[in-house]
């Protein structure tokens, strides 16, 4: 066998613990017998030889033998070895006749052999218990913070070997993705995943390598995905008119961008109450009660139309001059906690200053909004504002997770037959593909692992020109699972939208009783108002923050039923009554929208029932315990929600 080809590559307790073993059996004066186990692909081989040429035999010679050697010619193989290391691969698949003898040499019984056994195997043998030292190899599924390290090491091996003398840098979230990857075949599936992505990024850039290896090019097997419908195989005609680009240009571009001036208008120059203004009706009594009940069925489709992001795109299209670039590094820490602040501050905002009762306040909080997307479409390429700071679309992505639906693309087909990754990055028509810029969040449809950064604009789907793109139907809350990518700073905008739906707006009921509290929000000095109202919303935080992440996921669908129910009665008193003057006006009785609060109160505790066993690994009595707590919450939130 030759040398040794690496060392123990990372930095976990896993890798150091590893080291510390292989140190220990080397330097170990008897020279007992190693057995090595662990999973295919994790290069146990190459832990023997550190074995071998790390102790005082290191000039003795180390001589490998797999089961498929000693099957056919058998101990004849294994005779007047004398005193070299012997190391048989695959010990597990060996005939129990052959297995026997192995063990006596290992024993010592075999005079003729005087060295030392080492073995691998991918499973326990109990055989061999007593008679070695063994040393078990974790998978790399378990060492998830050396993938970093394993990345780098890869791509500096395969670089030299393919003649290039500088490897590229490696973006931190291909190995946050690479994070949640199974790697069934450990080491050896990395390397040749590493492989292919050089000489796809070398492809890419016409034979050079650029010096940011982009995150696309690292392809892993596709998950096995239970219960999906492929929407557009059943009516593959909806799939020509929902990818037409005459449709969107026609929608954004000839509608909404002047629609929203229209609004706008009307907020500012109209009467500024509720009652006598409609646009403000159908901004809070229409609009916040539709979007809540579209998240579970169709995700962030209002992303796709929505007039911050139009605003933004014509001033992105009016600047051509200025040379824009997608950020590179981990911007989610500092944007998801900078999205959550800002939903933070637009509810107390609506709070403390009425905005749904004053038309041009609502108006500049529009205006706002969009400020920050006209911004942030002319510092930066594509909808750097949408995928990281605006508070709207946060909140979206969180409920996104929840949705029936999903636009994803089909990893064989992406991996095996494309390369111009126009679907992500954009380009020239090529046969079916059409030209566009590429996903304006900049992510692609295959390496997407939940529903947080597609808007469903169809965009990739214009781009392919393989029909790779599905549009999926799906189990609701399809995307939380117990191995999910998500950023470290969505818990906060999950305890603020929290406090917004069970505190803030109720905020009487619970803080009422104080002495220094407001007798309103809306009415006397602004600091007592502000801190009564601060208070109020920061509540689950101080309760939340001291929960494990999952518990916060598993409260996702509660959460989503507290602000429905929240926002139902405005809708269901007030969404009638817009009509103009001789129609028939519409407004629900209080039992009936007080039932219809019940009824959604009732589907949040259940579906957060279901994610709590989904998301939680709870035996059968902490799991009902659990679900008791989250029926107290949703009393809770039901009572506090009444009219």
């Amino acid at each position: 066998m030759g040398r040794v080809r690496r060392g123990v590559v990372g930095n976990s307790r896993y890798a150091r613990r590893l080291r510390s073993a292989i140190r220990e059996t080397a330097d170990d004066a008897a020279h007992r017998p190693v057995l090595i186990s662990g999973e295919p692909g994790l290069g146990k081989d190459n832990l023997a030889a550190l074995i071998h040429y790390g102790s005082d035999r290191r000039r003795q010679l180390l001589l490998r033998f797999s089961h498929q050697d000693l099957q056919g010619q058998g101990m004849s193989l294994l005779s007047d070895l004398g005193d070299s290391t012997v190391l048989i691969n695959g010990f597990d698949q060996i005939d129990p006749p052959l297995r026997q003898k192995l063990i006596a040499m290992a024993r010592g019984d075999v005079q003729s052999f005087q060295g030392r056994m080492l073995f691998t195997s991918e499973a326990s043998q109990p055989d061999l218990d007593g008679i070695t030292s063994l040393i078990r190899v974790p998978p790399l599924r378990v060492r998830r913070s050396d993938l970093g390290d394993w990345l780098r090491y890869y791509l500096r091996l395969k670089c030299s070997e393919l003649g290039w003398n500088q490897p590229p840098n490696l973006p931190d979230s291909a190995v946050r993705r690479l994070q949640n990857h199974e790697f069934a075949n450990n080491l050896r599936e990395l390397e040749a995943m590493v492989d292919r992505a050089l000489r796809q990024a070398r492809q890419q850039s016409q034979g050079e390598l650029p010096p940011l290896l982009p995150e696309e090019v690292f392809w892993t097997a596709e998950k096995t995905r239970r219960a999906r419908f492929d929407v557009w195989r059943w009516k593959p005609r909806l799939r020509d008119w929902m990818r037409a680009p005459t449709l969107w240009n026609a929608l954004l571009f000839s509608l909404v961008s002047w629609l929203f001036v229209a609004v706008n208008l009307v907020l500012w120059l109209g009467p500024q109450d509720r009652a006598a203004n409609p646009v403000l009706t159908l901004f809070w009594a229409w609009w916040w009660p539709l979007i809540l009940l579209s998240y579970p069925l169709v995700g962030r489709l209002w992303c796709a139309i929505c007039p911050f992001m139009v605003w933004g795109q014509i001033a992105q299209r009016l600047t051509p001059w200025r040379k824009k670039s997608w950020p590179h590094g981990d911007v989610d820490r500092w944007g998801a906690p900078a999205l959550a602040a800002g939903f933070a501050a637009i509810l107390l905002w609506e709070e403390v200053w009425n905005l749904e009762n004053t038309a041009w306040l609502s108006s500049c909080l529009l205006l706002l909004i969009t400020a920050g997307a006209v911004i942030g479409s002319t510092v930066f390429e594509k909808r750097f504002w949408c995928r990281y700071l605006c508070p709207v679309g946060g909140m979206k992505g969180l409920f996104a997770k929840l949705s029936i639906l999903e636009l994803r693309a089909e990893v064989g087909t992406c991996s095996g037959s494309c390369s111009s990754y126009a679907c992500f990055k954009g380009g020239p028509a090529d046969g079916e593909g059409l030209a566009t810029e590429g996903c304006p969040l900049g992510t692609h449809p295959a390496h997407m692992s939940d529903n947080r950064n597609c808007v469903l604009c169809m965009t990739c789907t214009q781009a392919c020109p393989n029909r790779s793109v599905q549009l999926r139907l799906r189990p609701p809350a399809a995307d939380l699972q117990r191995r999910m990518d998500a950023p470290d700073g969505e818990r906060g905008l999950i305890l603020v939208l929290a406090g917004g739906g069970f505190c803030l707006h109720q905020w009487q009921r619970l803080l009422g009783w104080l002495p220094l509290a407001p007798t309103s929000l809306h009415e006397g000095p602004l600091l007592p108002r502000l801190s009564i109202a601060a208070f109020a919303l920061a509540i689950p935080a101080g309760i939340g923050l001291w929960l494990p992440r999952r518990w916060l996921y598993a409260c996702l669908p509660l959460l989503w039923a507290v602000l429905l129910a929240r926002h139902l009665p405005l809708g269901m008193l007030e969404a009638g009554t817009v009509l103009p003057a001789g129609w028939p006006k519409w407004q629900a009785d209080q039992h009936v929208i007080a039932f219809c609060q019940t009824v959604v109160m009732g589907i949040g505790w259940i579906g957060a029932a279901v994610l709590l066993r989904r998301l939680v690994d709870l035996n059968r009595l902490r799991w009902l315990t659990g679900t008791m707590v989250l029926l107290l919450m949703s009393l809770a939130g039901r009572w506090l929600v009444s009219l």
